[in-house]
């Protein structure tokens, strides 16, 4: 079968799950979700949900297998698998969208070659997005990052001369300088090409560990001008009033979970689980607020390590996320 996306290494494997019934008052994800054929939205999206699509577009899933940017970044790793883990976590879950969801399969990153991986999934981003998708990407460390942004970056959305804002739920900045990309540089790297796209770097993160990221990481976040919550500091009403500032400031939002902003007794498998954490409920209501605002443009997920997940918790966590912001 020939593959919609030139840039997608995997096509879609077949989603599982409990079967209740094939109507829509018992449909779940693993009936509802589609391969893409490589159409834009618009043109029979509706019809393969039944019904569903109403005014909503049409999401698009790609996994990244990647877990390159941990090992350099000398993590554990084991995030190559996180995609699979998620659709798996997925596919019982029961289905109220009003939106067509298409997965259109998986990009991998093999032989160390992150940069190609990273450019192929920037690819594939950016011709779902042109095709009218809200998107969002399965990583993958959170090298995912930056694959994401080549795609959004390249998109008619950010091209249109739009405002584009990246919003870090994570304990880290991951703004290193090394001589290799890593899963610990993708903000920095994205810095460098708004800077050189004579863009204005518009980077904010809820949950910053302050004993996990160095002063010359407080000092880069501050050079830049990045806005940061501590972990500390993430009370609902003050995140809610946060979120709120920095989405005033832009047009589209590119969002990026990283999930070892949990406590790591909700998500243990990471590669750095959390001894303080952002709680679940306050990080739900993150990803309400984007929702709700209009400007969501791309979302990933990233860091799932299942290798290291205690009865696929943090899988299903991810998955309820995923699915909070594509109702």
């Amino acid at each position: 079968m020939a593959l919609p996306i030139p840039a997608v290494d995997l096509p879609p494997q077949p989603w599982k799950g409990r079967y209740d019934g094939d109507d829509a008052a018992h449909r779940r994800w693993w009936q509802a979700v589609a391969a893409y054929d490589g159409g834009t939205a618009g043109t029979g999206a509706e019809g393969l949900m039944g019904g569903a699509g109403g005014d909503s577009k049409p999401a698009a899933l790609l996994g990244f297998a990647s877990d390159e940017g941990v090992r350099r970044n000398k993590g554990r790793t084991g995030a190559a698998a996180a995609p699979a883990a998620i659709r798996k976590a997925m596919g019982p879950l029961a289905f109220h969208l009003d939106r067509a969801v298409h997965d259109a399969g998986d990009v991998v990153v093999s032989d160390g070659d992150l940069e190609s991986g990273q450019e192929r999934a920037g690819r594939a981003v950016a011709a779902l997005l042109d095709a009218g998708h809200l998107t969002a990407v399965l990583g993958g460390g959170h090298e995912t990052a930056f694959a994401s942004y080549l795609g959004v970056a390249a998109s008619e959305a950010v091209r249109g001369g739009k405002r584009l804002g990246i919003l870090n739920l994570d304990a880290h900045f991951d703004l290193r300088k090394e001589p290799l990309a890593t899963s610990g540089t993708p903000f920095l790297q994205i810095a460098l090409a708004e800077a050189a796209a004579g863009r204005d770097f518009r980077y904010a993160v809820v949950g910053i560990s302050e004993p996990n990221n160095t002063r010359a990481l407080f000092d880069t976040a501050r050079a830049l001008g990045v806005r940061y919550l501590l972990d500390e500091d993430c009370e609902a009403d003050r995140v809610r009033a946060f979120v709120a500032g920095f989405l005033d400031g832009i047009d589209v939002l590119y969002l990026t979970i990283d999930l070892d902003v949990l406590p790591a007794g909700v998500a243990p498998g990471v590669s750095a689980p959390a001894a303080y954490g952002v709680p679940l409920p306050v990080i739900a209501a993150v990803c309400r607020q984007v929702a709700w605002s209009g400007k969501l443009l791309h979302l990933d997920i990233a860091e799932l390590n299942p290798a290291l997940d205690v009865d696929g918790r943090t899988a299903r966590v991810a998955a309820r996320l995923l699915d909070t912001l594509l109702r």
